[in-house]
């Protein structure tokens, strides 16, 4: 019998925190799905948590695989060419398409954002 029930046991804080570290906010992973649900749909506290695990492993999985190309080409920084190639290497095809077309986007908002900020800054200068 343990003679501490009730006791506050400090290493289970500091894994209660790392595993908070670890896993995207329920709250983030239940609004994405409720967004792919019909509007009366419920979604159980269980259903959340499994998809929380779900998605905090894939991208662990994909950051990995990401990282390991980046050691074997002497790089310390992972970019987002690097997740497309872990994608399509670990098999997911059908994801790597839609992500480089996302990247592609973002990176031309990219130039004009700062495009933008060059024109507004000569304009304050003028």
């Amino acid at each position: 019998m343990d003679d501490n029930v009730g006791a506050s046991d400090p290493n289970e804080d500091n894994n209660n925190i790392k595993e908070q570290e670890r896993l995207l906010p329920i709250a983030n992973v239940g609004r994405i799905m409720k967004q792919r649900l019909p509007l009366n749909a419920k979604i159980s506290k269980e259903a959340k948590e499994t998809m929380q695990e779900c998605v905090s492993e894939f991208i662990s999985f994909v950051t990995s695989e990401a990282s390991e190309k980046c050691r074997k080409e002497r790089r310390k920084t992972v970019n987002g060419d690097d997740v497309c190639w872990a994608l399509e290497a670990l098999g997911f095809d059908d994801y790597s398409g839609p992500i480089r077309r996302y990247l592609h986007r973002y990176r031309e908002l990219e130039v004009e954002r700062a495009n933008q900020d060059r024109v507004r800054d000569n304009e304050r200068e003028a």
